[in-house]
């Protein structure tokens, strides 16, 4: 891949999303627009880019944006988010919103869905007493094409033995063919529209809960500052942020105070 269109796209991929690709990361843009070219219908990744120089922002811009994003993910990743979410999380927030009946969750970046749907399912199985509370789950991210997975609830094999334990496999799943399909009561639990983080945000509920785990680390501290800081203003008084293991509030915003729950690490605002 030659050295000006590696500028090109890494500068499109900044300013489109704020992820930044180092010069070391070259291979990485080859590997993932190489695909992409040939679907497009170019014979090169020198074409695709030639093309993209010569017209307005629209959607193969977009899809390049998009195939340069990292969508790794799986059922209860990481586990003890989900073990903090169930056996501390979930029940104080039960009893403080006993009077409302209502919760609000957010996964940001949210991928094909499984954080999303691991949260639903805990919800599901654990606390059977929300079924007659309002409980909206959004989840977000940059990637329509993952969106469009995530919302038909359908995964293979590899991703199905990937995080879910078996009788989540046999509850809250149906064999189609060789896909699992998720069972619309856990589907419905869930809104998946995009987002882009670096952009403005739409109109969104306080959150009682949110979700935005291995997504900052790929962005500038300037960058990480401001999604925070409208992290903070979204989430309520006496909610919770989940960041990925490698992700911190520490010296970004200090806001947040952290707490240390089964194992993992959460954020709450301090006033």
């Amino acid at each position: 891949m030659e050295t000006v269109d590696f500028d090109y796209v890494r500068d499109l991929v900044r300013k489109r999303s704020a992820i930044v690709l180092e010069n070391e990361k070259s291979y990485l843009v080859e590997s993932r627009l190489q695909p992409l070219a040939r679907r497009e219908g170019f014979a090169s990744i020198n074409e695709l880019v030639t093309k993209l120089r010569v017209t307005g922002f629209d959607g193969l811009h977009s899809r390049v944006v998009e195939a340069m994003t990292t969508n790794e993910t799986l059922f209860f990743r990481d586990l003890q988010p989900f073990e903090a979410l169930r056996k501390v999380i979930l029940p104080e927030l039960i009893e403080k919103r006993m009077s409302a009946r209502q919760l609000r969750i957010w996964c940001a970046a949210c991928s094909t869905g499984q954080e999303p749907y691991s949260i639903a399912m805990t919800i599901k199985e654990h606390f059977p007493q929300l079924a007659t509370w309002d409980v909206k789950i959004l989840a977000t991210d940059l990637s329509t094409q993952v969106l469009e997975k995530a919302r038909s609830g359908s995964f293979n094999q590899i991703e199905i033995n990937r995080g879910l334990p078996a009788p989540f496999i046999v509850k809250y799943f149906d064999r189609q063919g060789m896909n699992w399909q998720l069972k619309e009561p856990v589907r419905q639990m869930i809104e998946f529209q995009p987002l882009n983080l670096i952009e403005a945000w739409p109109p969104m509920s306080s959150m009682d809960i949110v979700f935005i785990r291995n997504v900052l680390i790929y962005f500038e501290v300037q960058t990480k500052k401001e999604i925070l800081k409208k992290v903070r203003r979204l989430l309520r008084p006496d909610g919770v942020l989940f960041l990925g293991g490698a992700e911190s509030t520490f010296n970004l915003d200090d806001s947040f105070a952290r707490t240390e729950i089964e194992k993992t690490s959460v954020y709450r605002p301090q006033s």
